[in-house]
């Protein structure tokens, strides 16, 4: 492919840190990860040790403070070539929880909570979808009420959170002003600990065994004021303000993750023989592979400059939604083609592709569907 020009020395030193930290502590334990549905915390504590937890973290409490994004694409590429599940699973916690905690929290709240989060001794997760809300966040009906004696009393309930099995930690964003759709929502860190907090047994998912997905329960929490954070009812403003660089870490993850599987399957058609050749060699495999290579060529150069746009401060959302959905559809396309050219065994779950396809389905549901995105850049065409 053509050189990528978004990463200077600095990037490619780090990229060959992850690689080795993924060659040591994570690629050998990739099955026994699949088969308990988890990631176990070592993984977390190994890669914290590392300094890859707090890449947006203040030094002064652990964290390294890169101040460029390019470092966040460098870690959720090297995850994503693992699985999607691992890069899934670290982005919400590093990539995801990290900037809240970072530019919304009180200085009390990031000593509280921050050096754990770099450590990797807290796991967090961020909590919006719920069952009869989906991808419209303005119509949650999570509450947080004021209570007599002050702070909040939270009830509800949301499904489908990463890590929603083992944080230690949840953003979760609940109405504190009733009938007031997005204008009334606020954000609090909910501890696991905390009286009234419970969770759901995993969820039984399609893919992605390994990141663990729950529905989590409030009943009755009492929360402090010490657990909001950021502004009273600027919930909605601050997630829309923060959705970007979760749509934009997705796109980079879900290239990432369909360009390792397609590199993987051009080596299988070189070596896979059939009718006394190389089934590469066939003129409709071999169109297809060059219109696969070419098309993720292309949304790598469209990615790249929208991570270029975060790294400047600039990228806006509707420029993140295009990346966000075309990338999870360029993903899907690709690893359906790669299944096809292995045949049978595309179908087998000893084989990466497989579960590589299966994983890929959700890209297109989370982070916001790909419907919504469309509907945000049809919105800003006018309509």
């Amino acid at each position: 492919m053509i050189d990528r020009t978004l990463y200077e020395d600095d990037h490619n030193a780090f990229r060959s840190s992850v690689a080795q930290f993924i060659r040591r502590s994570i690629s050998p334990n990739v099955d026994e990860h699949a088969a308990s549905k988890r990631i176990p915390r070592e993984v977390w504590q190994d890669a914290g040790k590392h300094g890859f937890l707090g890449l947006e973290v203040p030094e002064e409490y652990g964290g390294s403070e890169a101040g460029d994004y390019r470092f966040n694409a460098v870690l959720l590429e090297e995850l994503a070539k693992v699985n999607l599940a691992l890069a899934s699973s670290m982005s919400i916690h590093f990539d995801v929880v990290g900037p809240y905690l970072v530019k919304l929290s009180t200085p009390e709240q990031r000593k509280r909570w921050l050096p754990g989060f770099c450590d990797g001794s807290i796991v967090t997760a961020i909590a919006m979808t719920e069952p009869s809300a989906g991808s419209d966040l303005a119509a949650l009906r999570t509450s947080a009420v004021k209570a007599p004696n002050g702070g909040w009393i939270l009830n509800g309930s949301k499904i489908f959170i990463t890590n929603g099995g083992s944080a230690d930690l949840i953003i979760v964003a609940a109405r504190t002003t009733p009938d007031s759709r997005g204008k009334g929502i606020s954000l609090f860190a909910v501890e696991a600990s905390m009286p009234g907090f419970s969770r759901g047994t995993p969820l039984d998912k399609v893919g992605q065994p390994e990141a663990d997905t729950a529905e989590l329960y409030f009943d009755n929490v009492h929360l402090t004021e010490g657990h909001l954070i950021g502004s009273l009812d600027g919930g909605f403003g601050h997630m829309m303000q923060l959705l970007p660089q979760e749509r934009i870490g997705a796109a980079v993850t879900n290239l990432a993750h369909a360009r390792q599987i397609l590199d993987e399957t051009i080596e299988y058609a070189r070596d896979r023989q059939a009718f006394g050749q190389a089934i590469g060699s066939f003129q409709h495999n071999k169109f297809l592979l060059a219109e696969l290579v070419t098309k993720t060529e292309v949304t790598q150069a469209y990615v790249d400059q929208c991570v270029a746009g975060q790294v400047r401060g600039e990228l806006s959302a509707v420029d993140a939604a295009k990346a966000k959905w075309w990338a999870a559809d360029v993903q899907n396309e690709v690893l359906d083609h790669c299944v096809q050219l292995y045949g049978g065994y595309g179908f087998m779950n000893e084989y990466r592709v497989a579960r590589a396809w299966k994983d890929a389905r959700v890209t297109k549901i989370w982070a916001g569907s790909n419907e919504i995105m469309k509907n945000i850049i049809g919105r800003d065409l006018g309509f």
